[in-house]
Parts: structure tokens; C-alpha cells; sequence
């Protein structure tokens, strides 16, 4: 009798090559695989990154749209790319794999940069430029064909750069194998490297492309960020001979259905006490690819949905159960993981709001301010982000080099400190940021008092714009600790076939919290109107004479109250527990 084939430890289950052939753990994957995703981040991050602090100009300067219209623009073309993460991110978890998803994506990105460049180009493609010499200045909005070839170019753009976000953080984690101790512990350094990538890619195309857009034209500036996406695409098809791919499984949202579904159809049955007597798949072989997830006590009446009644298979003496009937221990769990990941979510959303006032405010408090440096440059209104990102650039590889492996010899935790922990402490910061913001307003305004200069609307007061630094070092480290520890977070608590779905949701904070600044603006300036001005205290032109800083302060206390909601909901929460798998005792 033949002897059985004994396995290949170094084969990966549920994973194959770009050629379609079994992975292999000696052989793909690991830190030489990611190299190739960090670059492809940086790239792509550069030219998108460039777009969103200028494109305001563009559409006002060249396009001739108003302003308002404008920031509108703007904020829902960014709110649209960051929320596109998520179907990114499902279909790369359900149909087509992480790796293909991100190069179309890519692709689909890079056709939307040619048509801008391409209109930016040719002047029938936009309108005439302003004529401001007659009597009467003529300036014609762009409309009708050519507003339509802006829109389909932005919205491309937004599509394509919406998928990178939802696949690649994902693919590049699966490269390494959460299951192998030493691999797992190089999770972390990637999350930490891959926010490395984007900051270091932003804070080039905030600085190099913007002086392109600005002193070579649009057409130049629009054409860097055309070969900034081919280098990341070309990137990362150069590695493609060394990457794990995971196989999709098919689609999350139908298997958290189904697990409503059946729970509502057995809601009048009573759950067994012991776990044991839910239906569970016990034979590996049904699908190589899934992590068999224990049974917790949160969540019970979502059990109902593994009680096995009459009708609950598809055909009589068939073991393949109807999945709107009934859902195994580890499809529910897997529901009861992303319903208890929702208030973590919730609670990083006012951080982005934090981040939006640097994005938009504090850009406003810099164009009233010193912004020289030296006697022959001064700092670009655009590209006066790069203060918090220089701040990040330096900062992420002293944290992941210094501070983890410090943190370790006293927690014994793999990446120095929990993820949960992590996320917390970028919390505080962040309201420790907002306090300080509302003191360098209270500080410049002073300065605009001292020198009678609060309606002197088109000079720049006597304090320089480094003033600001004070508060983007402050939110830099904050920004560096939760929006890596929520991307890790999410990665290694989501289940298998959800994690870039999962990672996903770090892209929806921000664009949830981007939103609800807005309306936290208008809400503020409706309830102040008749207390301290007549038109609240962030209406009008002449940000000498708002009230930004009790506005800075305001966002101060919300954020406080923020993070002891989130202390309640962070000891709450209860990690999954895979079978087989021996997990650190505090891993989140």
C-alpha cells in the first residue's frame, strides 16, 4: 500500500501565485515582497495627495468655477475616493483578488490623470482665460462637454485611487503568515513602513508637485502625477514573481446577511446553553482557505442562526447546509466581529474631524502669517501641509525602530503596545492638539491686536507660520498612532475573507469625519450667531475678528468626552478567537 503524501510545510494554504501555482512560505512573500507595495503607496499617494491640497485653485483659477463651488468640488471628489475604499475593499475580499484588484484600480486611476492632463493642455478643452482689461471683466465658467471630461477625469481618479486604498494595505499584510509568530510580529513594522510610504509620497507631491502646478503649468503638473501613478503600477508589477495571493472566498456582505437572516427565522427557538450543540463545518477540507472562529457570549441572539432545525439543509441526506436557514459557529462569529468593531470605528471619526481643521483652518491662520523662509522664498499657500507631514516623515521610523522594540522588553507585546491601546493614546493627543490650536490663535490674534493690523485682511502679520508647528507635532504623533494601530486593528481582528473590507474602514473614518466637520461648522456658526458676533464665530472673511480658537476649543472637549467613550467601548470589546491558533493574551 502507497505511502500518503506528507504535507509541504512551506506551502500556504489558500494562497497561490500570480501564475495560479501554491505559494510557497520559502519562497514568497516577506519583507522583499512588501518593498514593492511601499513604493507603489508612495507613488500613488504623490500624485493624489498633490491634487487634493491644489485642486481648488485649478478649478477657480482655470475653470473658473467660485469658490464655494469650488471647496465644494473638491471635498466631494475626496470624500467619494475615500469612501470607494470600502467597495474596493469587497470586491477584492469577494471576487477578484487583492493584487489584480489594486493594479486595474491603479490603471482606471491613471486614465482619469491622462484626461486631466490632457484637458489642462489643450485650450479648446477649457474655458478662455479671464479678460480683465475692458470695462467690464468677462470670465466664462467652464460648462456643458468640458465640464463633463472634468468631472469624468476626477471621478476616475476616485474610482481608481478608491480601490488601492481597499486592496493593497490588505495584500501587503499577506505577505506575511499570522500563524508563524516571527512572521506575525512583522505585521506591525509593515502597518508602520506602509504609513511611512504614504506620508513620504505626500509630502513630495505637496511640495514638488505643487511648485510644478504652479510655475510650469497645470499640464506639467497634471503629467508628474501621470508618471507617479505609471512608476506605482510598474512597481508594483515588478514584484509580482514574489507575492502570496490569497484567494477570494465570495462575497462578506451575503454571509453577515444570511446570519440576520436565519437568526430572524429561528428568533422563536430557544439557544442551547452549550455552545457544542451550534452547527459548526468540522472537516478542514470544505474550504482550506477559512479560519474556524471560536464561539463568544456577546452578541447571543445572532446564535439562533446556527440552531439546526427541519429544512435547515438543502436536500434531504445532504450535509450542505442553506445558508439563509442556517450559519456555522464561525459565519456568525464572524458577524459578531464587525458588529463589535463599529464602535471602535465611531469613536476615531472626531479624530479626522481634528485633522480636517488642519487642512482647512490652519491653512487659513498660515496665509495671514510670516510664511518666508529666508529673505528669497516663501512657503506656497498649498503646500503648507508639508509641516505635519515633515513631522511624520520623521517620526514613523523613530516609532517603529526605537519605541516598539523599548516598549516590548516591558509589555512583552509584539508591536511594543496593544492596537486598542495604540488608537487610545492617538486620542489623547489629539485633544492635547486642539487645545494647543486654540492657544496659537489666541497667540496670533494678539499679535494682529498689538499691531493694528485685525482688518489689514491682505498683509501678513509679524508671527511666523511656524507657530503652527507647535500644533502639527502634537497631532503628527497622535495621527501616527491611531491611523496605523486602526489599520492593524482592523487587519488582524477582521476575519480572513473581510480584512480588506476591514482595513477599509480607516479610509471611511476619514471621510466621515472630513463630512462631519462641515456640519459641526455650520451647527456652531447657527448657535453662536447671537452670542459673541452677529454672525457666529467662524463666518465671514476676517479670521482676525472670528472666534477659531473657542472653536479649537470646543473640538478640545468633544474630543476628551471622545476618548472616555472610547475607554468604555475598547474594554468591551472582546477579540476573536481562532481555532487552533494560539493568540498573545493581549494582542489587541
Amino acid at each position: 500500500m502507497a505511502e500518503s503524501k506528507k504535507p509541504d510545510p512551506n506551502e500556504l494554504e489558500g494562497f497561490v501565485t500570480c501564475e495560479g501555482k501554491p505559494a510557497r512560505k520559502d519562497i514568497h512573500g516577506g519583507i522583499h515582497s512588501t518593498f514593492f507595495v511601499y513604493v507603489m503607496q508612495l507613488f500613488d499617494m504623490l500624485a493624489f495627495f498633490a491634487i487634493n491640497v491644489n485642486l481648488v485653485t485649478y478649478f477657480n483659477g482655470v475653470m473658473h468655477m467660485e469658490i464655494s463651488e469650488s471647496a465644494t468640488t473638491l471635498t466631494n471628489f475626496v470624500g467619494t475616493a475615500l469612501l470607494l475604499s470600502l467597495l474596493g475593499g469587497l470586491i477584492s475580499d469577494s471576487y477578484v483578488d487583492r493584487f489584480r484588484t489594486t493594479i486595474v484600480s491603479a490603471f482606471i486611476e491613471l486614465a482619469g490623470y491622462i484626461i486631466l492632463l490632457t484637458q489642462a493642455h489643450f485650450g479648446s478643452l477649457k474655458p478662455p482665460p479671464c479678460n480683465l482689461l475692458g470695462p467690464t471683466s468677462v470670465c466664462v465658467k467652464v460648462s456643458g462637454a468640458k465640464t463633463a471630461m472634468l468631472f469624468i477625469g476626477l471621478y476616475l481618479i476616485a474610482i481608481g485611487n478608491g480601490g488601492v486604498k481597499g486592496a493593497l494595505p490588505a495584500f501587503g499584510a499577506d505577505q506575511f503568515d499570522e500563524k508563524d509568530p516571527k512572521e506575525r510580529r512583522k505585521i506591525s513594522t509593515y502597518f508602520n513602513m506602509l504609513f511611512f510610504s504614504i506620508t513620504a509620497g505626500s509630502s513630495i507631491g505637496v511640495t514638488a508637485v505643487v511648485w510644478v502646478m504652479n510655475n510650469s503649468g497645470w499640464d506639467a503638473g497634471f503629467g508628474f502625477c501621470v508618471g507617479a501613478v505609471s512608476l506605482a503600477i510598474i512597481s508594483m508589477v515588478a514584484g509580482r514573481k514574489t507575492y502570496r495571493i490569497r484567494i477570494p472566498e465570495g462575497g462578506p456582505l451575503i454571509r453577515i446577511l444570511q446570519v440576520f437572516v436565519a437568526a430572524f427565522r429561528n428568533r422563536k427557538l430557544s439557544t442551547p446553553e452549550n455552545p457544542c450543540d451550534l452547527y459548526e463545518i468540522h472537516d478542514k477540507a470544505v474550504n482550506i482557505n477559512t479560519e474556524k472562529l471560536l464561539h463568544t457570549n456577546q452578541f447571543r441572539i445572532l446564535d439562533k442562526a446556527a440552531i439546526s432545525t427541519e429544512g435547515s439543509f438543502q436536500l434531504e441526506n445532504n450535509m450542505e447546509p442553506n445558508g439563509w436557514r442556517l450559519c456555522s459557529v464561525t459565519q456568525v462569529e464572524e458577524t459578531k466581529v464587525i458588529i463589535r468593531m463599529m464602535p471602535i470605528f465611531a469613536c476615531t471619526i472626531l479624530i479626522s474631524t481634528n485633522l480636517a481643521q488642519l487642512q482647512t483652518f490652519s491653512v487659513a491662520q498660515g496665509l495671514t502669517m510670516d510664511r518666508s523662509m529666508g529673505k528669497h522664498f516663501q512657503i506656497p499657500a498649498a503646500s503648507l501641509a508639508i509641516i505635519p507631514l515633515a513631522f511624520l516623515v520623521i517620526l514613523t521610523p523613530i516609532y517603529d525602530r526605537l519605541f516598539v522594540p523599548f516598549a516590548r522588553k516591558f509589555t512583552g507585546h509584539e508591536a511594543g503596545i496593544t492596537h486598542l491601546q495604540r488608537i487610545g493614546v492617538g486620542l489623547v493627543l489629539s485633544t492635547i492638539s486642539m487645545a494647543i490650536s486654540g492657544l496659537v490663535e489666541v497667540k496670533r490674534k494678539n499679535v494682529a491686536k498689538e499691531h493694528g493690523m485685525l482688518d489689514a485682511l491682505f498683509n501678513p502679520l509679524p508671527i511666523s507660520v511656524f507657530w503652527l508647528g507647535f500644533q502639527d507635532f502634537v497631532f503628527g504623533v497622535a495621527d501616527l498612532f491611531t491611523v496605523v494601530g486602526l489599520m492593524e486593528f482592523f487587519y488582524s481582528e477582521a476575519p480572513v475573507r473581510m480584512r480588506s473590507m476591514a482595513t477599509a474602514f480607516s479610509y471611511t473614518s476619514l471621510s466621515l469625519g472630513f463630512f462631519l466637520s462641515s456640519v459641526l461648522v455650520n451647527i456652531v456658526n447657527a448657535a453662536t450667531r447671537n452670542i459673541t458676533s452677529s454672525h457666529g464665530w467662524l463666518r465671514g472673511n476676517n479670521l482676525n475678528r472670528n472666534h477659531l480658537n473657542l472653536f479649537y476649543w470646543l473640538l478640545a472637549i468633544l474630543s476628551m468626552l471622545n476618548f472616555f467613550n472610547y475607554l468604555f467601548w475598547a474594554n468591551w470589546y472582546k477579540k476573536k478567537q481562532v481555532a487552533g491558533i494560539q493568540e498573545d493574551k493581549d494582542r489587541v
